[in-house]
């Protein structure tokens, strides 16, 4: 036997875990040439492994799950019903601190909370119509907001664990809102004065040159009941695709228009826009259902804005866009043209890339969880990353993957 000082590199390339990491250990072992002959053998079909390492095809998992939030306790009280404000009115809603994420409209937000301040402020929110704020900082140091998003809770529970009273909540996102005013109350909540914005429906790119006498001859087919009516209607939908797309390149070849022109048109249209989206988010779920995704371009478009993973900045300007089409077009181009995850601290450090991601839920690849002590966090699932330095062990705490 030999005493010999080696470097052992711990590299874990499973699909299920998150990151692959490299550490460096130096320490002496006095191995026989049998346990030697074992290690690199073991070290091949580990290589192998790795080499042969394939996407799978077909997921069989129950993507209902992360949606439930069932790890927050299954007797939660539930309520129905919403809460809208009208738009361009100016109330006075309550802010709940200490959450650092942007919430989008339509977004499920979980949370767990447990100081005496925000378990008031909560039960006094469930007398009333259950409706607080939830501010937009584009970073930690960002001291006022000047977005932000109502949310709703739509699920509750009270419990105590050893003495302290905790809140469990779930609660959605319903409307954006600019800041007008802030003011802290003397038990330190603070109020904001907010004007909910209204969301913009922008006519068709073609509405200038159409003479409004003729709206009267346009042709509004009914809902089909039944499958010669299915088969009528959807051949009237190919038609006028195809007649008005050549009616427009028949304008366009009379104006001499730009190709610019050209595909400011193309992308106006809502259908278009969204069916493209759907490609993209087909790349990232193979087994995606449109029946799962909203039909509404509104809601179709705060879906895919929930799901993308962009920095802060990039989201409140998303959230700033008042026109569904526009942030469709946005968010079209964030897909086509971000490829490549990076550390958000340094922006160079690639972690993973737009090939990697894969989803596991019917919202989509990222969405907020809640852990144990009330820190709320957005969770990517891809299939491999990179550059990362792994801290503590893995806990099952809060997860809602089963078993």
């Amino acid at each position: 036997m030999s005493k010999s000082s080696r470097s052992y590199g711990i590299i874990d390339a499973e699909l299920h875990v998150l990151g692959e990491e490299l550490l460096q250990t130096q320490h002496v072992e006095v191995r026989t040439e049998d346990e030697e002959e074992d290690e690199e053998i073991e070290m091949e079909v580990e290589d192998q492994d790795v080499k042969e390492a394939k996407k799978p095809n077909i997921i069989n998992f129950d993507t209902s799950l992360p949606t439930s939030h069932t790890y927050l306790g299954a007797d939660m009280e539930e309520f129905h019903g919403r809460t809208l404000h009208d738009e361009d009115s100016c109330p006075v809603i309550p802010v709940l601190p200490q959450v650092t994420m942007i919430l989008i409209p339509g977004q499920t937000l979980p949370l767990q909370l447990s100081r005496p301040q925000e378990v008031s402020m909560v039960r006094n929110l469930i007398q009333r119509d259950r409706t607080f704020a939830v501010l937009a900082y584009s970073n930690a140091q960002e001291r006022e907001a000047q977005f932000g998003t109502t949310a709703e809770i739509y699920a509750y529970r009270e419990e105590q664990d050893f003495g302290i009273e905790i809140v469990k909540v779930k609660a959605i996102g319903r409307q954006r809102f600019k800041v007008l005013e802030l003011r802290t109350q003397s038990d330190g909540i603070q109020q904001a004065k907010v004007q909910i914005l209204p969301e913009c429906v922008l006519p068709s790119t073609m509405s200038a040159v159409q003479l409004e006498s003729l709206n009267k001859c346009q042709m509004f087919p009914s809902k089909p009941v039944s499958w010669e009516d299915q088969c009528s209607y959807k051949w009237w939908q190919k038609y006028q695709k195809v007649h008005c797309v050549y009616k427009v390149e028949k304008l366009m070849i009379k104006c001499k228009t730009s190709v610019n022109f050209i595909m400011a048109t193309f992308l106006s249209n809502k259908e278009t826009l969204m069916d493209r989206i759907k490609k993209q988010l087909r790349e990232w779920d193979e087994n995606l259902k449109e029946d799962s995704l909203p039909s509404n371009p509104i809601d179709f478009s705060y879906r895919v804005a929930a799901c993308l993973p962009i920095d802060d900045v990039l989201r409140i300007q998303l959230l700033k866009i008042g026109s569904a089409i526009q942030r469709l077009r946005c968010e079209l181009d964030i897909m086509n043209k971000c490829t490549s995850l990076c550390c958000k601290q340094c922006q160079e450090t690639e972690i993973t890339t737009k090939n990697e991601i894969f989803s596991l839920s019917l919202c989509g690849p990222m969405a907020a969880y809640v852990n144990p002590h009330g820190y709320v966090h957005e969770t990517l699932t891809v299939y491999k990353a990179c550059n990362l330095n792994l801290i503590g062990r893995p806990s099952t705490d809060h997860s809602w993957f089963p078993g």
